[in-house]
């Protein structure tokens, strides 16, 4: 689409009489009520007024973008206005602005439309065309001189070329219509001009464009990451990371970039939990795609698990059956708590929302919905988390395919595909699928499952313990860590609440147990080691079990046997107990409300510890200082 066609005669006003900011904005509503564009002028300027409180939009070099994305917007369009005198409009650089462009979005704005305001923002950078507008004389003169350098991109993929020094950044801006583009083009005009490689990601209305791969990150020497709204970060862990305003990105790219060459900027430390949303998977085997996939879902639905978790745990301590109102201990906090964490609440929540990220990770926005619904089916019919699962790939893949399907479509009928057809079509293929295909067989093998889970025999049990504490040592936050983990809080959902307890206390066990060795075998480890044992008593009290992570990477074939060893006892010793954790999370914090004795589920994992502990004390070499 031609931003010409959603900017015309009838919404370019060349006098603007106002001298205030107020007084300009009122006329440039005005200007897009009378051409008709607006629903409702009043909810619409609200609108525009709420995104000047988060930041002003009179971005500098005489140039103000006000606009705002709301159901108060007929048809996506831009009203054109300059001042010939200049306003002052709290600019970023403190200057009067005489060009301003007022961009309404209607909430279920397509692709097209968001492309070509795009790329307005983009041209407004170009010195040449504020100048041009700035003499234009007509609303000819206008639309020529926007006409001239409106050039449709194919594509926006920069590659690195190996040659120079290499930086990425991220920009993002509350509605992602404007400034998220007119930084992105700031930065790498002036990267280009000190004569570095760059990449900019783009985080729109329209999704992501342009999404850094795992190799461009590793290659960058830091990140950049300019945004007024929430970027995943956690792919950036090790990167000397910028953050700042999306604004900076604009107005102060020259002082951004320099910092990120001169690597001024603390290592950024993820929380190890979420997954890179990048959608490109090149170079990935299946396993790590899948994994990335399964990740993104679980990251997002932890929140759901661990407040609803503790909620129904808290509930317990009213009684167990205190939420019942036919119960003699009933208790109205208690079914309060119950309501909000447990199925018709929080827990309610888990597989659609593991099934949507899941979806959206394979194939962005359009999948989420698809994924949702399908989540959702498979949670009313029986087939649960694994359901869940399953629903999240197909529905992610099924929105792959019909992005290639549709590909033919005519160029006229691009805008209803995100709006109308991945949706409707996405939704009720899934849909199909999770009830004639999908649920039956999953759930039965779920109830089976289940079944046989609540009916293991105390030999077993340990046996299951011991392989759970075994996995969760192993890697310390890696696949095989997060496979435990997983399968530990996918069976919260279906009332088997063990495992969850071994997990847990075997992902205490390995900073506790380094923590044990470095204060009683203090000869085995230098003086910085033994500070950081200290710490790892707080990580593990607190399930932070990579806390242990420098000292196996350190010498692994000696602490990694050893706190597999103490995790594999305290997972064997929380199932002969018969201890369940009904939250993912917490560490000490949760251990009064375990089911089945919080003291004896203490024993379990101090005496993992110390196995820990004192086996790494024996087997490392005293070393010296």
């Amino acid at each position: 689409m031609k931003i010409t066609e959603i900017l015309t005669k009838e919404t370019i006003h060349l006098n603007l009489s106002g001298s205030t900011k107020p007084e300009v904005i009122d006329q440039l509503v005005d200007v897009l009520e009378r051409a008709g564009k607006l629903a409702d002028a009043k909810e619409f300027k609200a609108g525009i007024l709420k995104r000047e409180e988060q930041s002003t939009t009179g971005i500098g070099e005489g140039i103000a973008i006000p606009h705002a994305k709301t159901k108060a917007v007929k048809t996506a369009s831009i009203a054109f206005g300059k001042s010939v005198n200049g306003v002052d409009y709290d600019s970023l650089d403190g200057q009067p602005a005489h060009l301003f462009f007022m961009i309404a979005a209607p909430e279920g704005a397509n692709n097209t439309h968001l492309e070509a305001l795009a790329r307005l923002s983009s041209i407004l950078m170009k010195n040449e065309v504020r100048e041009a507008l700035l003499n234009a004389n007509t609303e000819r003169d206008v639309l020529n001189i926007i006409d001239q350098y409106d050039q449709e991109e194919e594509g926006d993929e920069e590659t690195m070329s190996g040659e120079k020094k290499f930086i990425v950044a991220v920009t993002a801006c509350p509605t992602g219509i404007a400034h998220t583009y007119m930084a992105a083009d700031s930065l790498k005009a002036k990267a280009a001009e000190l004569g570095v490689d760059i990449k900019v990601e783009t985080r729109g209305s329209g999704g992501a464009k342009n999404v850094l791969t795992p190799a461009e990150i590793e290659k960058a020497v830091a990140v950049i990451v300019a945004a007024d709204t929430n970027v995943e970060t956690d792919r950036f862990s090790g990167k000397h990371v910028i953050e700042t305003k999306v604004a900076d990105g604009i107005r102060k790219p020259k002082e951004l970039i320099e910092r990120a060459l001169k690597q001024d900027a603390p290592i950024f430390k993820g929380s190890g939990n979420a997954s890179s949303t990048s959608s490109d998977q090149k170079g990935q085997g299946v396993g790590a795609t899948i994994y990335k996939h399964l990740m993104s879902g679980v990251s997002n639905m932890l929140p759901f698990v661990v407040g609803g978790g503790i909620l129904i745990a808290i509930s317990f301590m009213f009684g167990y059956n205190a939420f019942n109102p036919e119960d003699p201990s009933y208790h109205p906090i208690a079914e309060a708590l119950m309501t909000i964490g447990g199925g018709s609440g929080a827990f309610g929540f888990i597989v659609p929302i593991l099934a949507a990220f899941i979806a959206m990770s394979i194939a962005d926005r359009p999948g989420f919905a698809a994924g949702a619904v399908g989540g959702l089916l498979a949670n009313s019919g029986g087939a649960g988390f694994l359901g869940g699962i399953i629903a999240g790939f197909l529905a992610g893949y099924i929105v792959v395919g019909l992005k290639k399907v549709l590909t033919s479509l005519p160029s006229s009928l691009e805008g209803i595909k995100t709006i109308l057809l991945y949706p409707l079509l996405g939704i009720a293929i899934t849909g199909f699928a999770m009830i004639y295909i999908v649920n039956g067989p999953v759930g039965a093998l779920n109830t089976g499952i289940t079944n046989w889970l609540s009916g293991l025999g105390t030999g077993n049990a340990v046996l299951l313990g011991l392989v759970l504490g075994l996995m969760m040592a192993f890697d310390m936050g890696g696949p095989i860590n997060k496979a435990a983990y997983v399968f530990g809080t996918g069976l919260l959902a279906n009332g088997v609440y063990e495992p969850m307890a071994a997990v847990m206390a075997a992902g205490m066990v390995p900073p506790l147990g380094i923590a044990i060795a470095t204060t009683f075998f203090g000869k085995k480890f230098t003086k910085q080691d033994r500070e950081a044992g200290k710490v790892n008593y707080i990580m593990g009290l607190s399930f932070i079990t990579e806390g242990a992570i420098p000292f196996a990477a350190a010498d692994p074939l000696r602490v990694i046997p050893s706190l597999m060893a103490g995790s594999a006892v305290a997972g064997a010793l929380t199932m002969m107990f018969g201890i369940g954790l009904r939250a993912p999370h917490g560490g000490l914090f949760v251990v009064p409300l375990v089911e089945g004795g919080w003291f004896m589920y203490l024993i379990a994992i101090v005496a993992g510890a110390i196995v820990s502990g004192v086996i790494l004390g024996l087997v490392k070499k005293p070393v010296q200082e």
